[in-house]
């Protein structure tokens, strides 16, 4: 075969598996909707902060026919807040929440999620909306401007974030951000009271096929390079 010919079909292969490859994996849902993916779907949590004067514990529990059963704890606060009432009772990683901070979990394909959490307030509130009877209690964004949002003090920081409903995209883009409110403070809406992210874990084969693209691409330049030197 002739060998530029050869090589343009290896660099060719190599790109489609480069490509192929960084695929996200095919999901129904992630967000107020629920939370259900089409394959087994790692996904790496972080904790981030809470806003609250009660002690809260955040948790992935599975749905059927509208009831929740506790299938893993994400994050444990050992204590409401990290100075008591400053900065609108704000606990952060090493004080409330102790250890790594980041906990990996893995959504069994067309399985029904939510995420859950508890508080002294009014019990347990739910990232899917219908969970709450229709009462939005988180929101789920990329955007820069839910983001911008984490770091401010003011409890009408995440008011009027409700618009932020699916984090879908953003999963396998960089990362979600995932705020709830625990209906404290006559629900006020802030979506501050606990905050983590999430991203979705590439899987094995993804980075398999990335590292067979490269050594595909280098090989093909490999070719061209020793055919100009001859």
């Amino acid at each position: 075969m002739n060998t530029k010919l050869l090589s343009a079909l290896t660099a060719t292969a190599a790109a489609t598996a480069l490509f192929g490859a960084a695929a996200p994996a095919q999901a129904f849902s992630f967000g107020a909707s629920g939370i259900q993916f089409s394959q087994d779907t790692s996904v790496k949590f972080n904790f981030k902060q809470s806003h609250g004067m009660y002690q809260s514990s955040l948790g992935i529990y599975s749905v059927r026919d509208s009831a929740t059963s506790l299938v893993s704890t994400l994050f444990s606060e050992t204590k409401s807040s990290d100075n008591q009432w400053e900065n609108e009772w704000k606990g952060t990683l090493g004080n409330t929440v102790l250890g790594s901070g980041s906990v990996v979990f893995t959504f069994l394909a067309n399985q029904i999620y939510t995420l859950g959490l508890d508080s002294g307030w009014g019990g347990r509130v739910y990232s899917t909306s219908s969970l709450n009877n229709g009462s939005q209690q988180a929101v789920f964004g990329g955007q820069s401007q839910l983001w911008n949002a984490l770091d401010k003090e003011t409890t009408g920081t995440f008011q009027a974030a409700g618009q932020f409903r699916n984090g879908l995209d953003s999963l396998f883009n960089g990362g979600t951000l995932i705020g709830f409110d625990d209906r404290g403070n006559s629900n006020d809406s802030d979506f501050q009271d606990f905050a983590v992210s999430a991203e979705a874990v590439p899987e094995p084969m993804t980075m398999t096929g990335l590292a067979l693209g490269l050594g595909g691409l280098v090989a093909a330049r490999r070719r061209r390079a020793s055919k100009t030197n001859a």
